[in-house]
């Protein structure tokens, strides 16, 4: 039987904005304080320095006040002057997107792409860096989400770091769902926000800066001052005695503290062995009902998200809606490039639990048998639970 979208519970598993823990609504829904009163103070140098712990920079995290689309343009903008040359490290269309930002500033942009189903080569980043000893700044997104790839930023930072340049990574949806902090891979700004792995909904961007990131910015006369984009003028906000440039989003930081303090209590790395036993099982499914993944090797597929390869004669808009119709299930489509090429599953935060891989796979089984497309939602669930059992 086929039902009305409105008959249905919804069931997200996209790759973004995703489901909320229980415990995060919660919080969004306690007493809104007064910026200036003194327990919001408290809170907000708290839940700074909780962050602190797993952001891991030379300095305290900035909370910028607006989903991390917000922490990428003002990174741009902040970073980024007329005497600078960035390298932009371009997989896929969240890492090209980046240049349009980057190229306000007055930059000069040098880019290494790959196909957008494939990774950067930090050999390759070394090649280009040696040839461009002016590069100043290198720009990288951990995981580019359309593609359901993920780049070697550990890697690619050590050469970064080696040559001299700052490395600014977008770890939007990345950063709690698999490693990676300032510190292990040399990011000198990293920017994420927790509406992603974190499981909160979307409204704030966090970023880590390095001290030569300050440096920097400070230097840099026409980075944003006294505006939305500044990040200069919050990075004493963290402490209780100091003043916020405007009103910070109250709700949203009771919610950041609970998705803090749940991460902290299962601990980081049992978190990220959930995303990556999740998206295991997920991608076994897939091979088993002969679907194929969008990343060219399953070696640069990410723990929090799988990208399923569109079939050929399957419209992938429609496939969605059959989905949505039939079991109440909502997935993500591609962007840009890789709009209708792909289907994504996103595992992230409460829905990184290897139960949702089988109604992933369920699912999308029953959506592409209903268009035609035959596939053996049995064999698909067998093979994923065998993972689940052997993890």
């Amino acid at each position: 039987m086929r039902y009305a979208p409105s008959d249905l519970p919804v069931f997200t598993l996209t790759t973004g904005p995703v489901d909320a823990y229980p415990a995060v609504l919660r919080s969004l829904a306690a007493t809104v304080l007064y910026d200036y009163d003194p327990v919001f103070q408290a809170t907000y140098q708290r839940v700074a320095q909780k962050l602190a712990t797993v952001v891991k920079a030379e300095t305290m995290p900035v909370i910028l006040h607006g989903e991390p689309v917000l922490g990428l343009e003002a990174a741009a903008a902040s970073l980024l002057g007329p005497g600078d040359v960035m390298l932009n490290l371009v997989s896929g269309v969240y890492s090209k997107g980046f240049e349009g930002w980057a190229a306000r500033s007055g930059a000069e942009i040098v880019e290494l792409a790959v196909p957008y189903d494939r990774v950067i080569d930090p050999a390759e980043v070394a090649r280009v860096l040696a040839a461009r000893p002016d590069i100043t700044v290198v720009a990288a997104c951990h995981h580019d989400t359309p593609s359901g790839t993920v780049n070697p930023v550990a890697e690619i930072g050590a050469v970064v770091r080696r040559h001299g340049a700052l490395f600014l990574v977008d770890a939007v949806s990345s950063f709690g769902g698999m490693p990676v902090d300032a510190e292990s891979a040399a990011i000198d700004l990293l920017v994420t926000g927790p509406n992603k792995c974190l499981g909160c909904p979307p409204g704030l961007s966090i970023l880590g800066v390095s001290n030569r990131a300050w440096a920097k910015m400070k230097a840099n006369l026409q980075a944003p001052r006294a505006s939305i984009l500044s990040i200069l003028d919050w990075q004493d906000a963290w402490r209780a005695d100091r003043p916020f440039p405007f009103t910070p989003s109250i709700a949203e930081i009771n919610g950041l503290e609970a998705a803090i303090d749940l991460y902290l209590a299962e601990g980081p790395s049992k978190v990220w062995a959930r995303h990556a036993l999740t998206a295991a099982a997920c991608r076994a499914g897939l091979k088993a009902m002969g679907l194929a993944i969008w990343p060219a090797e399953e070696a640069f597929a990410s723990p929090t998200c799988t990208a399923v390869r569109t079939p050929e004669g399957i419209d992938e808009a429609q496939l969605r809606a059959e989905i949505r119709a039939r079991y109440g299930v909502v997935l993500s489509s591609g962007r840009g490039e890789t709009h209708g090429k792909l289907t994504r599953i996103g595992h992230m935060g409460p829905t990184a639990q290897p139960l949702h891989a089988i109604v992933a796979l369920s699912a999308l089984g029953g959506g592409l048998s209903a268009l035609g497309h035959r596939v053996d939602v049995g064999a698909g669930v067998a093979a994923a639970l065998a993972v689940i059992d052997a993890g």
